[in-house]
């Protein structure tokens, strides 16, 4: 939601959050990309190599 101002911004304003904007998806990309990784490793990984706590024996 954006604030309620009816003043024109300057070129300067304008740039600026065409930047951040830029930067934020990059940002939510990267995280996405990450989480997704993370969800695939835990998934691959399940069971292998994982002690169960039981004796064998």
């Amino acid at each position: 939601m954006e604030p309620k101002n009816t003043k024109p911004k300057a070129g300067g304003e304008t740039a600026r959050e065409d930047r951040l904007k830029a930067a934020l998806k990059a940002n939510m990309a990267r995280r996405k990309a990450q989480a997704k990784a993370r969800t695939a490793m835990k998934n691959s990984g399940a069971g292998a190599g994982k002690d169960t706590g039981k004796d064998k024996g």
